[in-house]
């Protein structure tokens, strides 16, 4: 099944969901087999505390870390996607998070989702690959990805408050 479709399909099961928890599960296990990788978690923005958040991060609870910190907050403040395949070389890397997990994150790549005014309201980050490196055709999927679960997080977010 070609990307395109597989895309396509999962919208079809999207939709029906308007649970905060189940949209973000779904949209992390989607975007894990999208790209073949061990982890996915997704930030959500909370303006008001300054922070980005998540509850569903593979195999570690809630993180939560300030909108500058790390590479999603990275990816926060300039709104454009991150490659890093050496984490461990890179200064933005939180290596506290694997200390804390015992997890070994191997390469990370990061796409901010938009609302429907242009406002990062979260941050899809996929950790560790299989095989190889993130390049930049993953940046592309992830990135048509980000931009076509955008108005499901954001109805669900909106019914959540």
């Amino acid at each position: 099944m070609s990307k395109v479709k597989q895309i396509a399909q999962f919208g079809q099961e999207l939709m029906a969901l308007e649970n905060i928890d189940n949209v973000l599960e779904l949209i992390s296990n989607e975007a894990k087999k999208l790209l073949n990788t061990e982890r996915c978690s997704i930030f959500i923005v909370d303006k008001e505390d300054e922070i980005l958040w998540t509850t569903l991060s593979d195999g570690v609870g809630r993180i939560v870390v300030s909108l500058n910190s790390g590479i999603v907050g990275d990816t926060y403040q300039k709104q454009e996607a991150q490659i890093v395949n050496l984490p461990y070389d890179d200064e933005r890397f939180l290596s506290s998070i694997d200390k804390k997990s015992g997890y070994i994150t191997k390469n990370i790549i990061t796409v901010p989702i938009f609302d429907s005014q242009r406002e990062v309201i979260g941050i899809i980050e996929l950790l560790n690959k299989s095989r190889f490196s993130f390049d930049e055709k993953d940046l592309t999927t992830l990135t048509f990805f980000a931009n076509y679960v955008s108005g499901s997080l954001e109805l669900a977010l909106m019914n959540r408050a």
